[in-house]
């Protein structure tokens, strides 16, 4: 059996985002982004102590970008579905002046700045045919957060399977004050960030939870 070496992902996860090209949008050299990062590998090793390995589904952490250091739209055109090439897009009914308005909801305490890590990160399979508020509920039942916008983006960057056939996601932790709920599914072979109504089941579409720590790089 493989056994899971969290330092290993955690450069994997680093040296995929420098892959993508995030050092240049974020306006860094790839040194500088390093740097910037470097701080979180520590904390990913003690942080995933007694976690399984990573699965399609669930997964032991996830580096996050936030938008502060790229912004949304920039990030999710980077990403893919697992074999294929097509980038990930905005929903049309999802405008773009729309997305700052989207942020953590309190509960989270998502840190502030560029990136942080989150921990025992899950698609929400269970939560299939449940309305996000229901989802929300069984995820308080469990100790378990919303994941937001930036998270799930991080999610199907570092674990593209993350994200397949009736195996999509809602993204509870980012609201804007109105019944909206964004999620990502997948639209025309490519990673769809749309939004779904907070009372509205679907049955391909679940709602992502993790751990209630988040660790940030102050």
């Amino acid at each position: 059996m493989t056994v899971f070496d969290p330092a290993a992902d955690f450069d994997r996860q680093l040296d995929g985002l420098i892959r993508l090209g995030y050092p240049a949008l974020a306006g860094r050299s790839e040194a500088a982004f390093r740097d910037l990062l470097a701080p979180l590998r520590a904390a990913a090793v003690t942080g995933t102590a007694g976690l399984p390995a990573p699965t399609e589904a669930r997964v032991p952490f996830l580096l996050v970008a936030t938008r502060e250091l790229v912004p949304v739209p920039d990030r999710l055109a980077l990403t893919t579905l697992t074999g294929k090439r097509k980038p990930g897009f905005l929903d049309r009914n999802f405008p773009l002046d729309d997305l700052p308005k989207f942020d953590p909801i309190k509960e989270l305490e998502a840190p502030a700045g560029p990136a942080y890590l989150l921990f025992d990160v899950d698609r929400g399979e269970e939560f299939r045919n449940l309305a996000p508020a229901a989802a929300l509920e069984g995820m308080a039942a469990q100790e378990r957060l919303p994941l937001t916008i930036d998270e799930g983006i991080a999610f199907i960057t570092h674990f593209p399977a993350a994200l397949a056939s009736n195996r999509c996601f809602s993204l509870v932790g980012s609201r804007c004050g109105d019944k909206r709920v964004p999620a990502l599914w997948i639209s025309q072979g490519a990673p769809k960030l749309g939004w779904c109504w907070n009372g509205n089941p679907h049955t391909w579409l679940g709602s992502a939870s993790a751990r209630p720590e988040r660790v940030g790089l102050e």
